[in-house]
């Protein structure tokens, strides 16, 4: 995925990401401030990273009791977040998609999977998990309807490229690929693919590597 122009890195925004689950997961600890070599060892990575990132957000306010967690998770969220809500669908709602609606709307982000679309009929007309489903011929009359400015994709991997016309058509914004094959647009909409099966076995070879070493 091309960084935007005057973008803050992509590197940088998924750590920025990661900072904020950690600060909300101390908050609800009851933990008030932290220190950046604390974060930074929860993260695997050196303070100085985590300073640097702070500081690329304008965020400088480390007191000798560490960061304010509460004021950092703000911070945070005034960058990441969109001042108005962006809704997500998801396309294809067999046990991957139904896996992240769920996973994805008990977080209480503010993004949120509003709509899904598949093509089964015991699944289209339905709500599942309390989204309703449609089918994809509706797909671009529902994304203007509901306002939808991401999509996920978690289809069978055999009908992904079929989505890549429909999603410009819509006017989607940003795509979310959890298939195995990567999917291409054309510039101004922001694409993720995040293959789980190449993932997985780049940790499986570094687990090789790692036992081999070991022996």
């Amino acid at each position: 995925m091309a960084a935007l122009t005057n973008a803050i890195p992509e590197k940088t925004v998924e750590r920025l990401s990661e900072y904020r689950r950690t600060l909300l997961a101390c908050h609800k600890q009851g933990i008030s401030h932290i220190f950046s070599h604390v974060l930074a060892g929860i993260h695997g990575i050196t303070a100085v990273q985590v300073r640097r990132d702070l500081m690329l957000i304008g965020f400088s306010s480390d007191t000798k009791k560490g960061y304010d967690v509460q004021v950092l998770i703000n911070y945070i969220s005034n960058i990441l977040d969109s001042p108005t809500p962006m809704n997500v669908a998801v396309l294809g709602m067999g046990h991957l998609g139904q896996a992240i609606t769920k996973y994805f709307n008990s977080k209480g982000l503010k993004l949120r999977i509003t709509t899904a679309f598949d093509v089964d009929p015991q699944k289209v007309g339905h709500e599942i998990d309390g989204i309703p489903c449609f089918h994809m011929d509706q797909f671009e009359k529902a994304v203007e309807e509901r306002d939808i400015s991401i999509v996920v994709v978690s289809s069978p991997t055999n009908v992904a490229l079929d989505l890549v016309v429909p999603i410009i058509n819509a006017g989607i914004r940003g795509v979310l690929n959890f298939t195995s094959t990567p999917l291409n647009f054309p510039q101004g909409i922001i694409v993720e693919n995040y293959d789980i099966t190449t993932l997985l076995e780049k940790v499986a070879y570094f687990v090789k590597e790692s036992d081999s070493n070991n022996s």
